[in-house]
């Protein structure tokens, strides 16, 4: 049976590892955008707030005496890439990986509600206030694709039925 500190930690190391993996996600997909300027834009605003979240958690995983899993991480980098890959081989690619980040985006928001509550449990005051912070990233990124869904669709559809116009990406 794990402690609440144990536990806190665990998930610091599981949200490093999953802000790994959304860094390969939106690199690889926004390399590929070449007829949507505005996701292109925004996956890549959205990839440097990433880094920038990885290494706040990386630096409350070393505040409490931890360090990150190469494991974790590696295994992360791993299934985005081929994530990545999988992108490569459908015709509408736009659509299916905004749905993907859409979705990604929930599972992050949904991590850092978590860790939010258990960082207040250990009296971790820090961690909780940088988990707050990504918190309100993830969130706003979420409404950012929630909000575009429907504008990246229609002009998907409508480059898709324009002869010679490529719409996939």
């Amino acid at each position: 049976m794990a402690t609440a500190d144990e536990r806190l930690m665990e998930w610091l190391r599981d949200a490093h590892a999953m802000e790994q993996q959304a860094e390969t996600m939106l690199s690889s997909m926004a390399s590929r955008i070449e007829h949507y300027p505005e996701v292109k834009r925004g996956l890549e605003r959205h990839l440097e707030e990433t880094r920038a979240q990885a290494a706040q958690i990386e630096a409350c995983i070393a505040r409490r005496g931890g360090d990150t899993s190469t494991l974790k991480d590696l295994a992360a980098k791993f299934t985005a890439f081929g994530q990545g890959l999988s992108g490569m081989f459908v015709g509408d690619e736009i659509v299916k990986g905004s749905m993907a980040s859409y979705t990604f985006e929930h599972m992050e928001i949904a991590a850092y509600k978590v860790l939010i509550s258990a960082a207040e449990a250990c009296g971790d005051r820090e961690t909780s206030a940088v988990c707050q912070r990504i918190l309100a990233e993830e969130e706003a990124m979420a409404r950012w694709v929630g909000d575009n869904l429907g504008d990246i669709t229609i002009k998907y559809l409508a480059r898709e039925e324009t002869p010679d116009v490529t719409a996939k990406h």
